[in-house]
């Protein structure tokens, strides 16, 4: 099958709803140009890719890729699936330098968040638990449609928040949780300085955050994450270069120009939705309103549990220490890519790519 013609069922554009009816002639964006970039992505894949639009029980619709690798032999049992939830501003277009490893030897599935990339864009609850639990049935309802009874369930970031809530409320459907670089997992730190019932805090040292978190987080106490592309209007593409270089470089070995730069953008300057809904679960850009932290411990000891960290990100990786410590008796692994930002899947995607096959193989 050849996958730039990989066959798409009931591809109808998601298009803003009237409220936003305007925006697309501010913003030089829409749903068919954010469809187009993703294809020229999309068509350097070289296993079998199935694509489609996956329809909930409340008829909202999550954007699935489905990848299998039909010259491998298959094994008289299949191998259970593995399924990668993006991050925050993302959608499954960043995956493109890991799905064809992935799914050489087991299929593959990505999908865009509820609310974000070509998925739904419903309205989110500002209350912070309510958001979350949005999020989490979305997957649970995709899961239940796209008819997998187990999975291999890998977050990255935001994703990583979101998979492991799913993982607390369905463990009989995840066989092993991957976490990458997962985001909102420890407490906010007290400032320097601080202090707490008579005692100083101790300060937590983290690495600093890249310009774009700090610019963006100026901001989000005020606005959505994102309102900023969306309310640069025409010059918004060039915001996301200015400040997102980097995804530039990222995969400068596949696309020459602009066009990863120009997925994000087009990601983002839609309808706001998904990020709504992360707004209502974070304090801050860098900080959960329900830190993951205090209900790790609800996940069942059974259930491993693999976290991935890049060594150069801004997400604090004591967070895996102190998951590893409490689940002592689990099967808990802590993994750091060397040389990699928060973005380890791109950065350093041989390296990610084995580690997660490995992970993979350790299930079946």
């Amino acid at each position: 099958m050849d996958p730039v013609t990989a066959p798409i069922q009931n591809d109808i554009e998601t298009e803003p709803s009237s409220v936003w009816s305007w925006w697309p002639s501010w913003c030089p964006t829409s749903m068919s140009l954010l469809k187009t970039t993703e294809a020229k992505i999309l068509g350097c894949l070289q296993n079998d890719l199935w694509a489609r639009f996956v329809t909930l029980s409340n008829q909202d619709r999550i954007w699935t890729l489905s990848l299998t690798n039909k010259a491998a032999h298959k094994p008289a049992t299949p191998k259970t699936p593995l399924v990668m939830v993006h991050g925050f501003g993302g959608g499954v277009g960043l995956w493109i330098r890991n799905l064809d490893a992935l799914s050489r030897s087991r299929t593959v599935y990505a999908f865009d968040l509820l609310g974000f990339g070509r998925s739904s864009r419903p309205q989110f609850p500002t209350d912070a638990a309510k958001a979350e639990e949005q999020f989490v049935q979305s997957i649970e309802q995709w899961r239940e449609s796209v008819g997998l009874d187990s999975m291999i369930l890998l977050g990255h970031s935001l994703g990583g928040y979101l998979a492991t809530s799913y993982a607390i409320q369905y463990p009989s459907r995840v066989s092993h949780l991957i976490l990458v670089d997962p985001w909102g997992f420890p407490e906010q730190p007290q400032t320097q300085n601080q202090e707490s019932h008579g005692q100083a805090t101790e300060v937590v040292k983290r690495t600093s955050p890249p310009r774009w978190v700090k610019a963006i987080a100026r901001v989000v106490s005020y606005f959505n994450p994102l309102a900023v592309i969306r309310a640069a209007g025409p010059l918004g593409p060039g915001l996301v270069n200015r400040f997102r270089p980097d995804f530039k470089r990222k995969f400068e070995d596949l696309f020459d120009d602009d066009t990863m730069t120009q997925y994000i953008y087009h990601c983002n300057a839609q309808t706001p939705s998904g990020e709504v809904g992360f707004r209502a679960m974070s304090k801050s850009l860098g900080w959960a309103k329900r830190p993951m932290l205090q209900r790790v411990h609800l996940l069942p000891p059974s259930m491993p549990l693999t976290m991935l960290y890049g060594e150069y990100s801004w997400v604090d990786s004591s967070s895996g220490d102190k998951v590893v410590q409490m689940r002592s008796e689990a099967h808990t692994k802590l993994l750091m890519i060397e040389k990699a930002s928060h973005h380890v899947y791109a950065d350093q995607p041989q390296e990610f790519n084995r580690a997660v096959e490995n992970t993979c193989s350790s299930v079946n």
